[in-house]
């Protein structure tokens, strides 16, 4: 919740509003504290927010569904501005013995304030032009820790309880999935793939990405049409993407497009279609 809250403030300086403002919180990640009361509402508590507040759990690919979910709340009229938080404490979940993760991950917060077309008052503002959401069930990404535990007397320290994941598995079955969901995606909205400017994609292999763009663009992506930040952050879960988003927006020219994509356990995928406004 404090490093909700932290990067909460800072997405609200950006949009020029106040805590007051928000009536719908939303705490999307994958590394829950606990089960139950919700953090999203200690966080709407610590900044003073009205309305109602929830957690949600979509392993990585929680940051964009929690933003469908709140646009689709403004949308129906449940609430009128929304705060989406990511606090995503990855360290704790690490099997430091096993090298094919321990030092993969990085712990922090990210947030996102959503409201009506034509209200914004911050600076820079992007539109939701459209959002494709898909999952698909697999065991290839894993952790089966959680308050039945000592229920099955089982030691916390056992493996099964903590991050697990057959990468080659995973790397082979995501890159497709992404790349068509994202290509029917543009289809279907009649957006050229030339047209993308910007590809803010989850962020835990820089080789993955790599792929993902070729397929999608025809060719290499330049550096700053998808940015990386795993050198700097590490993967970071579901605010991976939304960091990508967060550092690399200058250049962008009013009806620009971009696309914010995560893909993680789930397997789940989430596309966002973006336009500068």
């Amino acid at each position: 919740a404090e490093i909700g809250v932290a990067a909460a403030k800072q997405a609200l300086v950006e949009a020029a509003r106040e805590a007051t403002d928000i009536d719908l919180v939303i705490l999307a990640c994958s590394n829950m504290q606990r089960a139950y009361p919700a953090v999203a509402i200690e966080i709407q508590d610590a900044l003073g927010c009205k309305g109602y507040a929830y957690d949600m759990n979509v392993a990585c690919s929680s940051a964009t569904f929690g933003i469908k979910a709140a646009a689709d709340a403004i949308a129906q009229g449940s609430a009128t501005k929304a705060l989406v938080v990511n606090s995503e404490i990855c360290s704790g979940h690490l099997a430091f013995k096993d090298r094919d993760c321990h030092f993969i991950f990085g712990d922090v917060a990210t947030a996102v304030v959503l409201e009506a077309d034509g209200e914004h008052q911050g600076k820079q503002p992007l539109q939701i032009v459209s959002a494709e959401l898909k999952t698909q069930f697999s065991n290839n990404i894993r952790n089966n820790a959680g308050f039945l535990d000592r229920a099955f007397g089982a030691d916390k320290d056992e493996r099964d309880k903590l991050f697990y994941q057959n990468g080659r598995k995973v790397f082979k079955e995501v890159v497709p999935m992404v790349s068509h969901l994202i290509l029917d995606h543009l289809g279907r909205e009649g957006i050229d793939v030339a047209q993308i400017k910007r590809l803010w994609l989850h962020q835990a292999n820089k080789n993955m990405n790599d792929l993902i763009c070729r397929k999608i663009l025809g060719r290499d992506a330049l550096e700053e049409e998808a940015p990386i930040v795993l050198d700097e952050y590490a993967n970071t879960s579901s605010a991976g993407s939304v960091i990508a988003l967060h550092k690399y927006r200058s250049g962008l020219n009013p009806d620009d497009y971009g696309v914010l994509c995560s893909f993680g356990a789930g397997y789940s995928i989430g596309s966002l279609v973006l336009r500068q406004i």
